[in-house]
Parts: C-alpha cells; structure tokens; sequence
C-alpha cells in the first residue's frame, strides 16, 4: 500500500513539473496513509496546488514545503467549511497568468504582479484581448478535435482532427494553401473590411461565401474560421464559435485552484462539507429580481406581497438589480434614491422573520448613483444605501457584475441589457434558434459576459478579469429587460428574471439543492 501512495504521489507532482525530496516523499505519504482511496485522491490535488502556491526557488520539493502546504490545507479546510454564503467583489476576482511552458493557470501574487489600476497606460488595454485570446486558446487546443491522436493508433480509430494555424502561418505563405482553420479575434481595421487578429498578425478577410454555426457574431469575438489563402486575403467557407469546456473537465485539469474568488484559497468545488450542508438545505433559495423601481408604488406594492409570501419561509437571499428608479433624476438622483432605500428598509422591517434570516443583496444598474458607464460597475455609494444598511442585519451592496458562493456552488449576477447590445451590433444574424439559446452559446463559446467592442461595452482594461465565466459557474444571472428565459448549456444554467415592472411583476427562484429554476410572478388584484 506505502509503495501505491509514493508512486502516486510522485507521478502527480511530476504532472505539475515538480520533483519530491525523498523525505518529503515520506513526510506526505505518512499523511496519506490513514485516508480512503477518494479522500486521498482530493488530498494529494490540495497539497499540489498549496506547494504551488509558494515561493519555489526551484522545481524540487523539501520537506519543510510539504509541512507548510499541509498546515495551509488543515487551516483552509477548518476555515472554509463554515462559509455558506460569501459575495465577492468584481474588484477582488484573483487574476491568473496562464504559462504557455506549463500549461497551467499560476497567480498573478506567485509572479509578484504589480496590482490592477483602474487607470493603467495604453499596454493594458493590449493585454486585455491577448489575455482573452490566451484563455480561449488554451481551452481550444486540448480539444478533441485538435488534439495529436495518441502515438501508434489505427488511422480508424483517430477521427475528425484538424490542426489550428496561427496568422503569420497565413501570411508567411506565398502559393494558395487550402482547408485551413485559424483562431482569432473579428476586428474591423478599415471600415467596411473585417480583419482576423491574433497575437502574431492580423488577415483581411473575405466573407461573401462564409456559413455560420449558430450564435451572435460581433467585432471582438473570437472564432475559428476555416477556409483558404490567396494573396493577403482568407476566403473563409465557414466560420463558428471556439468549442466550450464544462466545468468539470476545466477543473479536472487544474484541480483545486479558485478562480472564482472569495475567503477559500481553494475552490468550494472542493470541500465535501460544503456540498453535504448543500444537499441537506432542501429549502435554500435565491430570488432574482430585476429593475426594482422603488420610485414606484405599483412596484412597492408589489414587492410588499412578495415578502409577504416569503414571511414563514424566508429565502436564503434576495438579489435585487437595478436600475432603482424608473426615471433618473439629475442633480437629485442620489438624494432620491436615498429616500426609496429608507422606505424600502421600513418595509423590510415589517417581516422580522426574514430580516433575521435572509440577505439581501444589491446589484446596480449602469443608470444608478455612483460610476455607471464602465464595467465593471462599483457598488452604490454608502451615503445612498445608508437607511439599508442601518436598518437590515444581512445587506450587501454588490459591484456590477458580482459573485456569490453558495456552500460549493457558484454563482454571477450580472446587470445589464446585454442581449439587445449583442443583436444590435451582430455582423452576422442567426438563421435557427431562438436569441435567448443563441445569446447563450455564444457567452459561453467567449467565455466572457460582454463579448463587445469596448466603445459599445466598456470596461475598466485592468479589470476585464472579472467579466471571465471561466470555468464556467453554476448559475449566471443576466438581468435584462428582454423577456425571461432559463438556458442550459454544458451544465451552466442562465437566467434572465425579466424586467419586474415592465413583465407583469416576473421574478426567478432558483433553488440550490435541487439545480432548478422556477418562473415565478406576482398575482394582479
């Protein structure tokens, strides 16, 4: 059995590139020995991620590097189990470098990275869309249809496998090469001409004969276009979305690091705790509701028999999105807000059952008081959300967009009419499909809530990271005033709850336990 576990625990931290001293070697095996095969199989993954974690002068592990990975372990295990519920700033999403050398995903504090500015220099925003095309790449590449067939297989067994090509692949030719297929960004150079961009050059394409897979096609998507190369011209025959990656098969290659963010130096995904206290909270429920107009009585109404309905059975958190106001105010906007926050709270306060039970969670809308028009979007300022944060024990006022960690699932709010900024800046429209399903496929093909031109979507270039869905969440929650819908592709729900008062008072409810969305409305009298 000794022998099984070194021999295990060597050849997982050679994976990683890493060599184990001899007592190092033992040091970890004693550790593993009194753990089941499945436990055992976690651990080893832990203690991996925890020495990469540290500041290695070289690719050999000591001992005193396997002590301190354990302790860390210990502690993070004993720390992160009791957090069930955690809201995680768009501004403290970790930020990873991915290493072309090792193939994984290294934190940018291991690289001792300088920290984001929200105003950094022209190289930024550079980096923005090279770190997009890294992400996306990496994830295309371990595909099956463009991975090597395995050494010594019959010609019958190795099916479809293509090749990707780089740019300068293109333009370093000069005959006509055919059936060629390139990974790039859609860009639009010169007006009225679309252009192929990668990190190693830029082709004019040629689109007059192009089929498209399905989904919303904008400038600055990435996409694999086949077709030939002719004198400085890709005559694309067809052009689709990079393949997307469960999270399962994302995490299964980079084990336990979180990507997610929040108090857990490792993914949730991870703590077997967590998930039990999940599936036993057969109750647990989020509400997602959309364009709270508190300037509203209709609206107020509404939402007073809405917690009505809630009072004996308190859900585990409102998520409540902008805009708070059906009409901005000018220079009174913000003192205005104010004054429907307080009348909020004294409506709160009228359920003690659900002040003492349940969070309410905040997420602005681009029209809200503070710094609307970049993404993402601070939280509304304290001075505004101050008669709810006095009055209401469990109140978060989140960035734009946010994340929650529920026990071991992950969630992402997101605030914004997306879907109609997509349709109308798409280049090509789909021909099949509804737009909630092709919307869909094409965030999760991008890997990215707002696949946009940064003059049509802007963000901060520093903080584009935060707009990642990579690996992909449990539950993305795209509050739109489109009409609500629930997609599911590759074991990631999306949601749209609706436009509240716009859609016959339309809310959502999702319950954790179960995975499930429930389409839920408020009764007219």
């Amino acid at each position: 059995m000794t022998e099984q576990i070194k021999k295990l625990v060597s050849s997982t931290f050679k994976m990683h590139g890493l060599t184990l001293r001899s007592e190092a070697s033992r040091c970890l095996v004693d550790m593993l020995i009194p753990l089941s095969n499945e436990v055992r199989d976690e651990w080893i993954g832990r203690m991996v991620e925890a020495v990469l974690k540290q500041s290695l002068t070289s690719s050999t592990v000591e001992q005193n590097h396997i002590q301190t990975a354990a302790q860390d372990c210990f502690h993070l295990e004993a720390d992160s189990s009791d957090i069930t519920l955690s809201v995680i700033s768009a501004f403290e999403v970790p930020r990873f470098t991915y290493n072309q050398e090792r193939k994984k995903f290294i934190s940018n504090n291991m690289l001792r990275v300088p920290p984001p500015k929200l105003y950094p220099d022209a190289k930024a925003k550079a980096e923005l869309f090279k770190d997009r095309y890294t992400l996306i790449q990496q994830r295309t590449a371990r595909h099956d249809l463009f991975t090597p067939p395995p050494i010594g297989s019959l010609p019958s067994d190795q099916g479809n496998r293509f090749t990707l090509r780089p740019v300068e692949w293109l333009l370093g030719t000069n005959v006509q090469v055919g059936d060629v297929i390139v990974l790039g960004m859609i860009t639009q150079i010169k007006e009225g001409k679309f252009h192929l961009e990668d990190p190693t050059g830029v082709v004019e394409l040629n689109l007059s004969k192009t089929k498209y897979q399905p989904g919303l096609f904008t400038e600055n998507c990435f996409v694999l276009a086949e077709g030939w190369y002719e004198d400085n011209l890709f005559h694309v025959t067809g052009m689709g979305f990079p393949p997307p990656e469960p999270s399962k098969a994302s995490r299964a290659y980079y084990g336990n690091i979180n990507f997610f963010g929040g108090p857990s130096n490792v993914s949730v995904k991870s703590s077997a705790k967590l998930r039990a206290l999940e599936e036993q909270d057969q109750n647990a429920m989020f509400v997602f509701v959309s364009d709270v107009w508190l300037d509203q009585i209709k609206v107020m109404n509404k939402l007073s028999k809405m917690l009505a309905g809630f009072a004996d059975f308190p859900p585990t958190a409102f998520v409540f999105c902008g805009e708070f106001t059906s009409t901005p105010y000018g220079t009174h906007h913000a003192r205005n807000v104010r004054e429907h926050m307080k009348q909020l709270a004294e409506l709160i306060s009228e359920f003690p059952l659900i002040m003492q039970k349940t969070t309410f969670i905040f997420v602005p809308g681009l029209r809200d008081p503070g710094l609307g028009t970049l993404l993402p979007r601070p939280p509304i300022p304290y001075w505004v959300a101050e008669p709810l944060e006095k009055t209401i024990p469990h109140v978060v006022f989140a960035t734009n967009p946010c994340r929650i960690q529920y026990c071991s699932q992950e969630i992402v709010v997101f605030r914004e009419d997306i879907v109609s900024k997509m349709c109308r800046n798409c280049f090509h429209f789909p021909d099949t499909g509804d737009i909630p399903t092709n919307f869909v496929k094409t965030l999760v093909s991008q890997a990215h809530l707002s696949p946009l031109p940064l003059h049509v979507a802007p963000v901060y270039w520093s903080y584009d990271n935060a707009l990642w869905i990579y690996p992909l969440p449990d539950l993305v929650v795209c509050a739109d005033k489109h009409d609500a819908y629930t997609v599911t592709q590759n074991d990631c729900t999306f949601i749209n709850p609706g436009s509240f008062p716009r859609k016959d008072f339309i809310f959502k409810a999702y319950y954790p336990a179960t995975r499930s969305v429930e389409d839920s409305q408020i009764p007219n009298e």
